[in-house]
Formats: C-alpha cells, structure tokens, sequence
C-alpha cells in the first residue's frame, strides 16, 4: 500500500508547517496587546457605560505624551520602524535586495514596539501591516539561516507566504492571509503558491489562537433576512460603505505625501499636536474614537445602539460625528507613519455606517453592520475576496454570503473611483519617491 505522500512531499508540508508555526508564536505576543487595549477601552465612558473619571482622562489623553515620543523615535533611532509595514514587504518582494534592510531583526522589532506602545495609547490603529512584515521577516530569516528550508520556493515566494501567514495569525482567519497572498502581494492565483499558503496560515492562525482569540471575533451572529432583502440593502450599503472606506483612503494617502517629511523635521511639534488632537477626538466622542474598532463593532452587535443619542433628532447628528471620528482619528496617527493598519479602522468605519443606516430606516442594524464594514473595507483596500471572507470569519453566520458579497464587490468598485491606486501601493509608492503627485492609474 503506498502512502499519499512521498518522503519529499510530507518534508515539504513538515517545512511549510514549521513556517506557519513560527510566524503564529511571533504573533502571539501581538494579539496579547490587543488584548490590553481592549481592556483599557473598558475605561472609557462609552463603552463603561458611565462617566468621565480621571483614570479615564487620563487614559484618552495619553496620545497627548506619546506621539510625540514615538514620532522623535521614528526620526530618529528607530527610523527603520516606521511606517505600516505592509509598503516595507511590497518593496522587499519587487526589490529583493532591500529586504536585508526592511526584514532585518532591528527594523521588525523596532516597528512592532512602536506599534505596541500606539495600541496601549489606544490610537485607532489596525495591526495588519505590523503583522504581514512580521510574518515575512521570520520567512526571510529562516532563508537566510536555512537556504535548503523551502527550497521549492523562491525567497520572494516564501516571503510573500510568511506575509500572509502573519495576517493570519494576527487576526486567525487563514483563508484571508493565504487570499492576501495572491490578491494583493503575488498578484497571481496560482496553485503552487495557494496551497502552501494554506498551510502555512492554517498552522500560523491555529498557534496564535492560543492567546485566546475568539473564534469569530465578534460572536457568532445569526440572521433572519432572507436573501433577496440582504442583496436589496447590499447595494445602497454597498455604495455608501465604498464611498466612505475610498474617501479614507484617499484622505489618507494625502495626508501621507504632505505630513511624512514635515515629521521626520519637526517629530516633537507635529507628535504634540497630532497627539493632542487624537486625544480631543478620543474625550469628546466619549471613548468610541479609541482602539482599533473590533471593541466597537462588539458592542454595536451587543444591542446598546449604533446612535450615540437615541430618540432625539440629535441623535442622527451624533451617529454621523462618531463616523466622521472613526475616518479622522487614524489618519491622524497613519499618516504620519506610525505601524499600524486600516482593516479595523475601515471595517470600524463600515459597521457605523451601516447599522446606523439601517436602524434608521427600520431594518436590523446587524445585518447594516456586516454589509457596511465588507463595503468600507473592499472600498478602502479595493481587495474584495479578501474582505468577503474576513468579514464571514468576524460575525460567523454564512448565511450573510450572498449579502456580504454584493456589499464588498460594489464598495471595492465605488473606492476605485475616488482612490484609483489601491492604497497599500499607493503608499509603497509613495515611500519610493518621496514626492507628491497623482497616484497613476
């Protein structure tokens, strides 16, 4: 009886495993921290469900002190840290020659403490593009001691896995890091990278887990809407979901080309104000600006009301100043190059959009929140396929599919037209020249 694998396919899927284990613990820490802010959220009056106390103040006001303190940082000794990371491990696969530099120990480590202290400050930061150029730099690094490790791969190959087996760990959904793979870092479905990609997030999402990350991330929510009512509501959700996450993006890369030079000169100065800001945002939206969005999206599926003043006129004015919160807030932080990400912040985006549209109209403000944040985030990132099953990990119930689906493949449609470069090359190309122009079509 012969085996269904030889003696080089089960070393080959021992090897790839191995990766995914590795990149899952190097993860793991990570979503400890995420963990943390979660709990510092929960001193916050929004989400307490009480007043202001000083320790809250104190907690919302902490980007007043360290902003300025991690800008002077990225000016300075710990230069390599900066910026999402994602941009970082675009560059190292185009251009295999810098990833000595980019996937180097000190520039990971560097970044994902920067990251660390952003998210304990409770700056409205994503942890993908940490995470992704974490995952690629532990596949760079086991290359490098280990050339025969893999070695049906290319480096870039393999680096472009490690990607997205970090993606999968951060967030423990492994279809959307092996999706990411080839949606967005490859460009190219291809088998012979799909599959081991598989794998290696399967494996890297499985470890990480053991930090204690839900399953789905916002619980498992059920629906009653039948189908043709969610592909109704997916298109107007859809249009304004992807109007939105590609205003965000465009906003972003803006203020990426006009803030990046200015605080590599003026690190002190710009850290006080865009930290003071961040701060204001934080106290005056009682907490919800704060943290990457999840806690959010959770308490809005929990029932206590996507708008912010229920049963007054000034609550549709309040809704729509916490959206405008949630847009604002992480590109201040962003967009002056501190690690982060923007799935949360876009889904965070979607989902307030969405259940609030939806309430308003006399529909479930759940099913408004999973169709909101897969348009926002197909609308910020232009990667719908990776959006549609990130956002069926987070809520769980696939009978959302068809809705979800429709939502995400309109907003991916209505962000091109406003951001025209999908966002995460639109800022690898912007590191690249260091200069202003149009993004090119």
């Amino acid at each position: 009886m012969s085996l269904p694998l030889n003696r080089g396919q089960l070393h080959f899927l021992l090897q790839l495993l191995l990766l995914g284990l590795l990149v899952g613990l190097a993860c793991w820490p990570l979503n400890l921290v995420d963990h943390a802010q979660e709990l510092l959220l929960q001193r916050l009056p929004n989400f307490a469900g009480g007043a202001w106390t000083l320790q809250g103040l104190a907690i919302a006001l902490a980007p007043v002190l360290v902003m300025p303190a991690l800008l002077w940082l990225q000016a300075g000794p710990w230069g390599r840290g900066s910026g999402s990371g994602i941009p970082q491990t675009i560059e190292s696969l185009e251009n295999p020659e810098q990833a000595a530099a980019l996937m180097a120990p000190f520039a990971t480590v560097a970044r994902l403490c920067i990251w660390s202290a952003a998210s304990l400050a409770l700056m409205p930061l994503g942890r993908e593009g940490p995470v992704v150029q974490l995952g690629a730099a532990v596949a760079y690094a086991l290359r490098q001691r280990f050339p025969r490790l893999l070695a049906k791969l290319s480096t870039q190959t393999l680096m472009a896995i490690g990607a997205g087996a970090g993606l999968a760990g951060g967030f423990n959904s492994p279809l959307m890091g092996a999706v990411f793979v080839v949606e967005e870092l490859t460009g190219r479905f291809q088998t012979a990278v799909l599959w081991p990609a598989v794998v290696v997030c399967s494996a890297a999402a499985l470890v990480s887990n053991l930090a204690g990350t839900p399953l789905f991330t916002l619980g498992m929510v059920q629906t009653t809407q039948p189908e043709w009512q969610q592909l109704l509501w997916a298109l107007p959700v859809g249009v304004g979901g992807g109007l939105l996450g590609g205003l965000f993006s465009r906003i972003l890369w803006r203020s990426s080309a006009l803030l990046r030079q200015r605080v590599r000169q003026r690190p002190l100065a710009w850290g006080l104000g865009l930290g003071g800001a961040l701060g204001l945002i934080a106290v005056a939206s009682g907490g919800w600006s704060g943290g990457d969005g999840e806690a959010l999206m959770a308490q809005l599926l929990e029932g206590r009301g996507s708008l912010p003043v229920p049963g007054s006129p000034l609550s549709v004015i309040g809704w729509l100043l916490v959206v405008a919160a949630r847009v604002v807030a992480p590109i201040l932080a962003l967009a002056a190059g501190i690690p982060g990400g923007l799935i949360d912040p876009a889904f965070a985006i979607g989902a307030l959009f969405g259940s609030g549209s939806l309430e308003l109209l006399g529909d479930s403000s759940e099913l408004g929140l999973a169709l909101g944040m897969a348009a926002a985030l197909a609308g910020a990132t232009q990667l719908p396929l990776m959006t549609v099953l990130f956002a069926l990990r987070m809520a769980g119930d696939q009978q959302w599919l068809f809705g979800i689906l429709l939502s995400a493949v309109v907003g991916a449609y209505v962000g091109r037209q406003i951001q025209p470069e999908p966002i995460y090359h639109a800022l690898w190309n912007l590191g690249r020249s260091g200069d202003q122009s149009a993004p090119r079509r």
